[in-house]
């Protein structure tokens, strides 16, 4: 794809952000299964919803723009989801491994938010006042996901697995 204006970028980041949800929706619950604290757990199901979610919107964005998704690949969220997975299989204390976890998820979700941000910006640029709605939308849910699972570390986990 060439980016010869703000339009082409604009639906570069869509792509991208519709790869990078639809790869998490594959990976959220292998977390859910390797996290050890049902609070952590409860997080990572509830996120996996929104996500869903998120993805859907993401399409919905690119349909009114008459675009595919296609195939585009996001990289950086593989890279992520290969960083998250290697904590899954490390041999760990169940208390470690997910202070662990929620440091692999929070590096995820500031990977999105950062996206989502990008992409939101772009559209408003561009006078897509609905896309740059819902991207707003997605974009609060990510920062609240990334709020949670601070609350998590802090109120407990960090405390257990420092022990």
């Amino acid at each position: 794809m060439k980016l010869n204006s703000l339009e082409d970028l604009f639906i570069h980041e869509l792509k991208d952000l519709y790869s990078a949800e639809k790869q998490l929706t594959e990976a959220l619950p292998k977390m859910v299964e390797a996290a050890n604290t049902p609070a952590l757990q409860d997080a990572f199901n509830a996120h996996l919803k929104e996500t869903e979610t998120h993805l859907e919107r993401v399409h919905q964005i690119l349909q009114k723009l008459n675009v595919n998704p296609g195939n585009a690949k996001c990289d950086a969220m593989e890279g992520l989801i290969e960083e998250g997975e290697e904590i899954i299989n490390m041999k760990a204390d169940a208390d470690v491994k997910d202070a662990a976890l929620i440091g692999a998820a929070q590096r995820v979700e500031h990977y999105e938010m950062a996206g989502y941000g990008t992409a939101r910006t772009f559209a408003l640029r561009l006078g897509h006042i609905d896309a740059a709605d819902l991207l707003q939308q997605t974009l609060d849910e990510e920062g609240e996901a990334n709020k949670k699972l601070t609350s998590l570390a802090e109120n407990g986990i960090n405390e257990k697995a420092q022990a």
